[in-house]
């Protein structure tokens, strides 16, 4: 039981941006990074990493931690982590010269979920056993999501 709310968290604060851009386009779609270049010349994030699904995913995540027994605050923590571990990923891919939104298999699911796990461990009482289960799980949960939310015409390309 409580892996399933784990999961669930993790794809409500990883899919919170996602509905918002699809429901409100460009509105309110500033870069977090401010449109800042790093010394590669690369964008810091790029134009995908937004305040507002900063923001939708701290919000959301928070009320959806609630409706499964968790604190609000606790959804807030989690959320953060999640949304840091993958504001460490865009970094990365941008390093990597791999374009915004564009697919990096495991770098763009492994931060996003190892952070809050680990950060959470000891609330949940996990092992490293069971976060490398977890972050297992919504990995392979999320390459299936991926494809279907991209069927349903919410995701812009499928991973």
């Amino acid at each position: 039981m409580l892996a399933g709310k784990i999961l669930f968290l993790l794809f409500v604060a990883n899919g919170a941006p996602i509905i918002l851009d699809k429901l409100l386009g460009n509105r309110y779609a500033w870069p977090l990074d401010g449109g800042r270049i790093f010394l590669d010349g690369q964008p810091l994030f790029g134009p995908s990493k937004t305040w507002r699904g900063m923001i939708g995913a701290l919000t959301i995540t928070a009320l959806a931690a609630e409706s499964v027994g968790f604190s609000l605050v606790l959804g807030m923590m989690f959320a953060g982590a999640t949304m840091l571990g993958d504001l460490c990923s865009s970094f990365v891919k941008r390093r990597l010269g791999i374009r915004p939104s564009g697919m990096a298999l495991g770098l763009d699911q492994i931060p996003e979920s190892v952070l809050p796990l680990y950060l959470l461990r000891g609330e949940w009482g996990l092992t490293a056993w069971e976060i490398l289960l977890l972050v297992t799980a919504f990995l392979v949960l999320e390459l299936i999501l991926s494809r279907i939310l991209y069927f349903l015409d919410i995701r812009k390309q499928p991973y």
